[in-house]
């Protein structure tokens, strides 16, 4: 038997390559005759941009850009394909791990900090950018992004305006300044949702108090974005509005109107561009898993990912995780064989949280137990 360890992280707790190499550890440790291959996956949140450079062989470069309060800052991009792709994660120089708790507000936070990493991706000679979306502190539209790249957000005065708090009076958008590199670079966006936009399911309302936004500030977030699309589309006919918009506070809206960024599912580009498919395609079984498996899973999360492209291949499939549903929803049990909590008793989250890893090893030696008592059936 030979097993595929394919996890996404556990939020706040493990990355993808610590939780595989728990369950491996128990899998090794149990009674089963296998042999394993731990494949981290990451679906457009943090960390999936290293892990995209480290499965293609690519190489890190390290640049100064502004943090989302201003504050210089030296983070790192990907570069694969023989320089030709840069892989650049937002949450380096944009991320909410980048503030303390009592920094945290939306409405002054800016992503022009990823923009300046994109320049120094074009300086080095990139013409595709693969940009990961997941851990903003942001909700600014791209603004920030875009500023850096030469548009210019102006007021009735044609003053620049540069956070989300001042977008409520964006008047004039100008474009004619805009880095002539950029329409010979093709951006693809890895994104971790599927939220619009604006709305109840959208940038403001869902993730802007996961940002530090306040219920006020929320409706000042909407009122900007919404602003902000009105005057886009008013002036040069672009459309802010699309399926995926809402990822990274509306960065990937901005990023498809101005300059015309592909919006692709995570989990879909990151088994495209590494070597998953391959390395499915060996396995008699895959163990995959995150914090929590439920719904949410099921609109384009990494597991979701790695249990679709099992599936077609006929692999079944173990789902892990700190919490999972007590009923399983019709649809994952279409591409989940077995989902499995990996908590050990009742507890609070912030003590299973510490226990991660003992409850991954744990569970991983319990597979392989009793897929031992089994083996001649899954090879």
């Amino acid at each position: 038997m030979h097993i595929l360890i394919a996890p996404n992280a556990f939020k706040n707790s493990l990355s993808a390559g610590e939780v595989a190499s728990a369950i491996e550890t128990g899998l090794i440790t149990s009674q089963l005759k296998c042999t394993t291959e731990c494949f981290p996956i990451a679906d457009g949140g943090d960390g999936t941009g290293e892990l995209i450079v480290q499965k293609c062989g690519g190489e890190m470069m390290n640049v100064m850009v502004h943090d989302p309060l201003g504050r210089k800052i030296n983070v790192s991009f990907g570069l694969i394909e023989n320089g030709h792709t840069a892989i650049i994660e937002m949450a380096n120089a944009s991320g909410i791990r980048l503030l303390k708790p009592d920094e945290l507000n939306p409405l002054e936070t800016s992503s022009l900090g990823t923009g300046e990493l994109i320049l120094a991706a074009l300086d080095a000679g990139a013409r595709k950018i693969i940009l990961t979306l997941g851990g903003s502190a942001t909700v600014d539209g791209g603004m920030g992004i875009l500023s850096a790249l030469g548009v210019q957000f102006l007021d009735e005065g044609n003053d620049p305006l540069t956070t989300a708090e001042t977008l409520v009076d964006l008047a004039h958008i100008e474009i004619n300044q805009v880095d002539q590199r950029i329409t010979d670079c093709e951006f693809v966006l890895l994104c971790d949702v599927d939220n619009p936009l604006l709305g109840e399911e959208g940038a403001a309302s869902v993730f802007g108090p996961q940002k530090g936004a306040t219920p006020d500030e929320v409706l000042m977030l909407e009122e900007s974005l919404t602003r902000l699309r009105a005057v886009a589309l008013r002036e040069h006919g672009l459309e802010m509005d699309v399926p995926h918009g809402g990822a990274a506070g509306g960065v990937s809206a901005g990023l498809h109107a101005f300059l015309g960024a592909s919006l692709v599912n995570g989990i879909d580009e990151f088994i495209r561009v590494t070597s998953f498919e391959a390395a499915a395609q060996k396995a008699s079984l895959i163990i995959t898993g995150e914090g929590s498996l439920d719904e949410q899973t099921l609109r384009g999360k990494g597991p979701m990912g790695v249990a679709v492209r099992a599936k077609a291949l006929g692999i079944p499939v173990i789902g892990l995780a700190g919490k999972v549903p007590l009923n399983t929803p019709v649809e994952m049990k279409k591409y989940f064989q077995v989902l499995l909590s990996i908590g050990n008793g009742p507890g609070d989250v912030e003590s299973a949280m510490k226990q991660t890893r003992e409850n991954l090893i744990r569970i991983g030696e319990q597979i392989g137990h009793l897929l031992s008592m089994g083996q001649g059936e899954l090879g």
